[in-house]
């Protein structure tokens, strides 16, 4: 591997646990290099179209943003005091409730290190990420695990300019830590600090004019971005849309390379039109590759924050959906949400944006987020954690049967996350649900947690990571792991995978308790039997059956063997010989290599 570090490039010894043991219609438009127009300020009248007589009573709009989200502007006293004293707080509370979110205004800062612990999000408050620039670092590092990166989870950096101190930043994370709408003058190590282990991760809309340097990373996909050059990879690294990336050269070194993206539209985000907050929503690219932003500001509409219900984490589950009926967009300030009935969706356009990991979790078995067949909703930016009474489903994209065409403008769900125990006993059968055509799933991690409270093979059970009903649905950076069945299983026609990434549960007591019929295990991605059409690009699965390595899982793939089902550069590993695979798909390619951690790969199939 170029320029990489003396240890060996496949950084998982023999016996060692990877981690355990360690309303649209009043939208602005803004053209490329054109502002939005003036926000509206925070009222109550301009919110709901309900009279005040009306019961119950019209929400406002707009708000305050609770005391979680810090706001800093080039004349604020303390930066670095109050960041490190947030780092302090979530440096190591991986399964804590604490949520926050620090903005920066337009403008440029000095001297500053912001070191970003779990649940922290960073992100300027421009149209661009050239309006806020950060001389110094955004950090990710592992010094908290003893410099092991492949827990440092559910955090990100957004829409800023870094000029590093040294030439390059630190960006040591693993799964649910995005990099979005990023501009870093200098280079990115996606390793720690002594090249420990890492399992990340994701880039999107972001420009690294020096060289990305994982390293020590097992995994990582990029998105339609611009990067000055890559060093290494290890065992899975896609890129689609990204200028300067590696050619296609899967198996060996294991890039898997696409021009162009079929399908994006980036994040929702929240910025300063002078005084002003509005979230500025992107238009959708076909065939995309480099940032969105590339002439200055980007491509899409702009609603005043008036338009959002401002929610707080006290706020009752009846409470969001009447902002919703009223009209209003909800913008989910950090904390950590219960909710007794499902937040349902229904109104066209409508947007759900979460700020520093705001975390919905369903009391009493419901799901905790539905959404109609309609067009354009937009879901990003939170995290829906599991209760202890068992949920059917906990996110659904359109109902069962949905059939309307939305390929002009498509639901998206981008940076949601789900976790099923960790934080404390937490069971649903099914995790994500997508029934509505053209969905676009932009980077989401779907975990039942292999540790933490509530742990264990019943005790946080959720045979079901990903189930996709619909036809036509893209989904663009897949976290799925550890599920008591499949970990996907994809039903619908035409669906499109960009990147895969997949452990099997690592606590299966025995083979009887994965058998699937005649069949050992349960395929980490199965697609339907009756499925014509289906194609996936650069996508693993790994197993670690530490309770019983005596577990053979036959395949991580199982598909229909006909012309029109398609996957490109396929790999299993067996991590240090805890449990193996016969396969990597259907009954093709080599078993998995004892204890060495080699993966098995298949180029293309069939």
């Amino acid at each position: 591997m170029p320029s990489s570090p003396t240890h060996s490039p496949t950084p998982e010894p023999s016996g060692v646990r990877r981690r355990a043991v360690l309303g649209v219609a009043a939208a602005v438009p803004v053209l490329a290099g054109l502002a939005g127009a003036g926000a509206a300020a925070a009222d109550s009248g301009d919110s709901a179209g309900r009279s005040a007589g009306d019961s119950p009573r019209a929400l406002p709009g707009g708000g305050d943003l609770g005391p979680n989200v810090i706001v800093f502007d080039p004349s604020t006293a303390g930066i670095q005091g109050k960041l490190d004293e947030i780092f302090k707080q979530q440096e190591s509370a991986q399964f804590g409730t604490g949520r926050y979110a620090l903005l920066f205004k337009p403008g440029s800062y000095s001297g500053l290190n912001a070191q970003l612990g779990f649940y922290t999000s960073i992100a300027g408050l421009g149209l661009s990420p050239d309006d806020t620039t950060i001389n110094g670092d955004v950090t990710v590092d592992a010094g908290w695990f003893d410099g092991n990166a492949t827990q440092n989870f559910w955090r990100s950096a957004e829409n800023l300019a870094l000029v590093p101190v040294s030439g390059t930043n630190r960006w040591a994370v693993s799964q649910a830590a995005p990099f979005r709408r990023m501009h870093v003058r200098g280079g990115l190590n996606l390793a720690p600090d002594g090249y420990g282990w890492a399992s990340g991760g994701y880039i999107a809309d972001s420009r690294i004019d020096g060289n990305v340097a994982p390293y020590s990373q097992q995994q990582w996909y990029t998105r339609d971005s611009s990067v000055g050059g890559w060093e290494n990879a290890v065992w899975n690294m896609v890129f689609s849309g990204v200028e300067g990336a590696p050619a296609q050269s899967f198996p060996e070194p294991p890039y898997t390379t696409l021009q162009t993206t079929p399908v994006s539209r980036e994040k929702p985000f929240l910025y300063l039109d002078g005084d002003e907050y509005r979230v500025f929503l992107p238009e959708k690219r076909t065939d995309a590759s480099g940032v969105s932003w590339g002439n200055g500001t980007p491509r899409g509409t702009s609603l005043p924050l008036s338009q959002f219900y401002v929610a707080k984490p006290e706020d009752s589950a009846a409470t969001l959906n009447q902002a919703l009926e009223e009209g209003l967009h909800l913008l989910l300030t950090p904390g950590v949400y219960h909710v007794d009935q499902t937040v349902d969706v229904q109104r066209e356009g409508a947007v759900v944006l979460g700020l520093g990991y705001a975390t919905l979790i369903p009391d009493n078995g419901v799901t905790a987020l539905r959404v109609a067949d309609v067009d354009g909703v937009r879901l990003a930016g939170f995290l829906i954690d599991a209760g202890p009474v068992n949920s059917e489903t906990l996110l659904e994209v359109g109902p069962e049967g949905a059939s309307a065409d939305h390929s002009a403008n498509p639901t998206t769900v981008q940076d949601v996350f789900i976790r099923i125990g960790g934080a404390g006993p937490g069971k649903a059968t099914t995790s994500l649900v997508v029934n509505s055509r053209h969905t676009i799933v932009d980077h989401t991690w779907i975990w039942r947690a292999d540790h933490g409270d509530g742990v264990g093979w019943e005790t946080n059970r959720a045979d079901y990571g990903v189930v996709v009903n619909g036809d036509d649905v893209l989904m663009t950076g897949l976290f799925v792991e550890h599920f008591n069945k499949y970990d996907v299983q994809w039903n619908g026609e035409r669906g499109r995978t960009i990147f895969f990434q997949n452990e099997k549960a690592y606590d299966a007591p025995d083979q009887a308790a994965i058998q699937n019929g005649s069949m050992k295990g349960y395929a980490a991605y199965k697609v339907g039997d009756d499925v014509t059409e289906h194609e996936g690009w650069g996508m693993g699965s790994y197993c670690y059956y530490n309770v019983n390595p005596s577990i053979v899982q036959h395949h991580g793939f199982a598909a229909p063997n006909t012309s029109g089902v398609r996957f490109h550069g396929l790999l299993v590993v067996s991590l240090g010989g805890e449990g193996q695979y016969e396969c990597v798909i259907n009954d093709i390619g080599s078993p998995t290599s004892g204890t060495d951690t080699v993966p098995s790969k298949v180029v293309e199939y069939p």
